[in-house]
């Protein structure tokens, strides 16, 4: 499998999936169908699955445009969101074999940023929406705090090459929050200035690989002490669990940083 992103507004990223011998490509989140339909046009092949991580417009407004262009095209996405293109509803475990294509992505419902949200997993490339960012993760909006803390404790157990498709180049924001929290890191300076350097040249920070946001991301690292210690000074109090951890950092993130 090939990962190819299509940039669209401002800072999305749709991921193209192709194969070097097929003449067959799927897409993951198309919110915006022209950036995807110019560049499928551009390497003349046919598109045949559409991936939806979770329901906002931005993952998944380009879909029906794609479906009049392509109109044999199969959408799968999660059933616990409502979101009238999907077709073929997905859940935890389902192993989706792509039209055409010779290989198979497992799905792993990871809930918290949206209540049904998922992500789709090949070999070591993770497509996770907006759960997991490089070097941070979703705002929790229509999920929960526990559901979000459970989400980003499953993919912390994969394997450290795993790469991180995320949907968004926010890697510069959130190690800026990253560095508040763990000030003394120096994981988290040396990814800074790599970041900023690569950002510099317009490069994409993503996909970003598993091993190193267990280093610098502060969200999955809500078992570390000095995370923890951090979350405390910040609520004020003793904090317990990984659930109130995660509580208190993204509301840090999300009221004096963001």
């Amino acid at each position: 499998m090939n990962v190819e992103a299509i940039k669209a507004f401002d800072d999305n990223y749709i991921w193209l999936l192709t194969e070097s011998d097929s003449a067959y490509c799927a897409v993951v989140d198309p919110g915006d169908e022209e950036p995807v339909i110019e560049r499928i046009e551009q390497l003349g092949l046919q598109l045949s699955a559409i991936l939806i991580t979770h329901k906002h417009y931005d993952h998944t407004g380009g879909v029906k445009a794609l479906k009049k262009r392509w109109p044999e095209v199969l959408v799968f996405g999660p059933g616990d969101e409502s979101i009238d293109v999907v077709q073929l509803v997905v859940k935890e475990n389902d192993t989706i074999a792509l039209p055409h294509m010779d290989f198979s992505l497992k799905v792993m419902q990871v809930p918290g940023h949206t209540e049904g949200h998922v992500a789709y997993l090949s070999s070591d490339n993770l497509f996770c929406g907006d759960t997991l960012f490089a070097g941070g993760c979703g705002r929790v909006f229509t999920g929960t705090f526990e559901q979000m803390t459970h989400s980003l404790a499953r993919i912390r157990q994969l394997p450290g090459q795993t790469k991180v498709f995320c949907a968004h180049e926010y890697t510069q924001a959130n190690l800026g929050f990253a560095s508040w929290v763990e000030p003394d890191s120096p994981a988290i300076l040396a990814r800074v200035q790599m970041t900023n350097k690569m950002r510099e040249q317009n490069l994409a920070t993503v996909p970003s690989v598993l091993a190193d946001e267990l280093e610098t991301n502060p969200f999955l690292r809500v078992n570390q002490p000095g995370v923890i210690a951090a979350a405390q000074k910040w609520a004020g109090k003793s904090l317990t669990g990984e659930v109130d951890v995660f509580t208190a950092l993204r509301q840090w993130k999300d009221q004096d940083y963001d």
